[in-house]
């Protein structure tokens, strides 16, 4: 009976002391450092990692760069000529060739037992005869109108003296042209019901 408290005296002595060793042991682990190292161990080096903040934005993105054009060329060629500017549109304020009213006196023929004229329809060069340096151009082919024995004509020069409109007959203005065939002198005429000239009126023309 003795023997047996003995054995058991000797066991619980045996196990209060392996607590107290445990016990002692995770002290020791925790006064080493809070990481778990015991003390003095070398302390493990972390490799430091790499910014990539910095080269990221020092370098643009492919995407910004493509939304920027690319710079355009600048070439200076030396002794290049300028063009030449359009010359400039015509002013004539007139589109048909022909004046309605106006004609070129060339000559006269009896024909068919009446007075007729030959003449040549055309228009000033730029529209009016009020336009500086304006000329009476004839165009088309030598037709001929008759004229009434009693149409009102005026003349000026070369047919009579001076530049004021002065009326003349018939006869006279026949006189004239027969005297100066193919003068070209401009007319500004009307026709009556009939088809003859009734009114026939010389245009200054300044030399």
């Amino acid at each position: 009976m003795q023997v047996v408290r003995n054995g058991r005296r000797t066991r619980r002595q045996a196990a209060l002391a392996a607590l107290a060793v445990c016990g002692v042991l995770a002290l020791t682990a925790c006064q080493g450092g809070e990481d778990g190292t015991a003390p003095g161990a070398p302390t493990p080096s972390v490799p430091a990692v790499p910014s990539t903040t910095a080269s990221t934005a020092a370098k643009p993105s492919a995407a910004a760069s493509a939304s920027k054009p690319a710079p355009k060329p600048t070439a200076i060629a030396t002794g290049a000529k300028k063009p030449t500017p359009p010359a400039p549109a015509a002013t004539c304020d007139h589109k048909m060739p022909i004046a309605p009213d106006l004609l070129s006196l060339r000559r006269y023929t009896p024909e068919g037992g009446s007075h007729n004229l030959i003449i040549q329809h055309g228009n000033w060069s730029c529209g009016s005869k009020d336009t500086e340096g304006a000329t009476f151009e004839p165009v088309g082919k030598e037709t001929f109108i008759p004229i009434a024995e009693s149409a009102k004509i005026t003349a000026t020069a070369p047919i009579v003296t001076g530049v004021e409109p002065k009326p003349v007959t018939l006869h006279e203005l026949i006189s004239w042209v027969t005297a100066h065939p193919d003068s070209g002198l401009p007319f500004r005429y009307h026709l009556g019901a009939d088809g003859a000239i009734d009114t026939l009126d010389e245009i200054y023309l300044s030399d």
